[in-house]
């Protein structure tokens, strides 16, 4: 009997067979208690009704039905119970075995006489042999729970493991996915810079403007394709701005009038690159009216802020609209790198256009 029983709770687990179907599965776990409460209710009435001679399922039908009921019921709840008790351990760095089954037969003995007693009292059902059908009930059900607790347990287990051995493959696939794409992008920025130099050895050597403008945005490609990383310093950011900020300026009229301030106390603290960006590129985009344009760079203790003043006439006032992309990406960037640790502030008025970013190191 305890054979058929432990092939019963084996294969009323659905953890032990990976060649089930995922619909197979869900409708074996939502047995599994069914088949758990039905078992262990008739091997209690084998063990107590033959032993006294009586008939199986003797006396009456309906307190059988619902002592049977309470049974399956009693194995739903702990089912549920039970598996969001073993992914709280799972969860856990080290979770100390012996001290996990000895509080799980504490709390199925507890619960399980409690439910007898007051099935007694409420008369669904019948202990007629007083303290013997306890501990029947006790003997029978708590070791059996357990078996099933260590299946559930060692199933969870198993399908972690297999969860995590799936994940770790597919980030291995992605790196290598991504190495592949690394190595074969360093073919445009050769090309282009192959390109670059060999234009600007094409140029005269009187044409010194263009000269210059290739070798700054041979400056800018640099930065944003080998230098930066995760991270840069201030200083790095700072000097990559004034070269975006030069680059930018020789294809303005000469009327221009550019001002600038830089902090000289932001050196080695480290920053996200190409955040200051956005911002110096809508300013020479909308600049109009007296045509002038402000950049201040200060830092005041862990606190960077980077301030951009652009003159408007009232014609040229850049609505939300078309701001665009650069600034609505410059957002979604800050709040994932700088979640509540920045302040973008833009403030369109009849002649001037400010934009002022905080950020918090």
């Amino acid at each position: 009997m305890f054979g058929t029983l432990f092939w019963l709770l084996l294969y009323s687990t659905p953890s032990l067979y990976e060649s089930y179907s995922i619909r197979m599965k869900k409708v074996i776990r939502w047995l599994s208690p069914l088949i758990l409460g039905v078992v262990m209710f008739n091997f209690i009435r084998l063990v107590t009704d033959l032993p006294r001679n009586d008939d199986f399922w003797a006396h009456s039908k309906m307190q059988h039905l619902q002592a049977l009921g309470v049974s399956v019921l009693f194995c739903y709840v702990l089912d549920y119970r039970i598996r969001i008790t073993i992914a709280k351990k799972l969860s856990q760095p080290k979770p100390f075995i012996f001290k996990e089954y000895l509080t799980l037969t504490v709390g199925l003995f507890v619960v399980l006489n409690l439910v007898l007693f007051i099935g007694s009292l409420t008369g669904i059902l019948y202990m007629g042999n007083g303290i013997n059908d306890y501990i029947i009930a006790n003997v029978i059900y708590i070791p059996l729970f357990l078996l099933y607790y260590a299946i559930i347990r060692n199933d969870m287990i198993a399908a972690r493991y297999h969860e995590q051995t799936l994940q770790l493959e597919k980030t291995k696939v992605g790196q290598l996915d991504m190495e592949l794409k690394f190595l074969k992008s360093q073919y445009h920025p050769h090309f282009l810079f192959n390109a670059l130099n060999t234009i600007y050895f094409q140029t005269e050597a009187s044409n010194t403007q263009a000269r210059t403008s290739i070798e700054l945005l041979s400056e800018l490609l640099r930065y944003q394709l080998y230098d930066i990383q995760k991270t840069v310093t201030l200083k790095q950011e700072m000097n990559y701005t004034q070269a975006y900020i030069r680059f930018q300026q020789m294809r303005m009229s000469e009327r221009l009038r550019l001002t600038q301030f830089y902090d000289e106390g932001m050196d080695n603290q480290e920053i996200h690159p190409l955040l200051f960006q956005p911002l110096v590129e809508n300013a020479f985009k909308y600049v109009s009216g007296e045509y002038w344009i402000n950049f201040r760079f200060e830092l005041n203790g862990n606190e960077v802020t980077f301030r951009v003043e652009n003159s408007l006439n009232s014609k040229s006032k850049p609505t939300k609209t078309k701001q665009g992309i650069g600034i609505e990406n410059l957002k979604r960037r800050l709040n994932l790198l700088y979640p509540a640790r920045y302040q973008l502030t833009i403030t369109p008025a009849d002649d001037v256009f400010t934009a002022e970013l905080k950020i918090k190191l």
